[in-house]
């Protein structure tokens, strides 16, 4: 089932998800496919359960739609529940985000440039995997989204003045979308 996606200003995008119980595999499966075909309609490349109202340390990322620009990702798609960043690298990389809770809004975010993550697949099976280039972007951004951060929170401050007006939109729906949004 689609689902809406919450928007900027939503108390549920800043509030730190809980841990999923794995004994709970009915759930857990539902979500993950209510999530999956959300994000499929929304066109995005990662959701996080947050941002379809749910308080569950659960995401989704899939690369495979952006084999143009990164054809390392031709069979990228992780799910992960629970996910814990176990290490990350000193050396950063910035890049421009966007983000479906934040429509048409995209800014540089400066992010570590690679990330071992410990998690739970779809099989809640534990899995402990490095993560490089924009998979690893991808990854942060949804890791975020777990502990009530968005990616407008660690852009330069001077940025953040600049979309202070279209974050203030967003908060009060004003924007359109081609996918069903909600702000609670």
């Amino acid at each position: 089932m689609k689902l809406p996606i919450f928007l900027y200003g939503s108390k549920v995008l800043r509030e730190s998800a809980k841990e999923v119980d794995p004994a709970d595999k009915d759930h857990i499966t539902g979500l993950i496919a209510d999530m999956e075909e959300t994000l499929a309609s929304a066109d995005g490349c990662g959701l996080a359960a947050p941002q379809v109202g749910v308080s569950a340390r659960v995401l989704i990322v899939d690369g495979r739609e952006l084999t143009d620009a990164y054809p390392y990702l031709k069979d990228f798609k992780r799910v992960m529940i629970n996910p814990v960043v176990l290490e990350e690298s000193r050396e950063t990389c910035d890049y421009s985000e966007g983000c479906l809770s934040v429509p048409g809004i995209y800014a540089e975010v400066r992010r570590p440039e690679k990330i071992r993550v410990e998690y739970l697949n779809e099989n809640l099976e534990k899995v402990t995997e490095d993560f490089d280039k924009f998979a690893c972007r991808m990854i942060q951004h949804e890791l975020d989204h777990l502990d009530g951060k968005m990616f407008v929170d660690r852009v330069a401050p001077i940025r953040r003045k600049m979309i202070a007006k279209k974050l203030t939109n967003i908060s009060h729906g004003k924007i359109s979308t081609h996918y069903k949004t909600k702000l609670d």
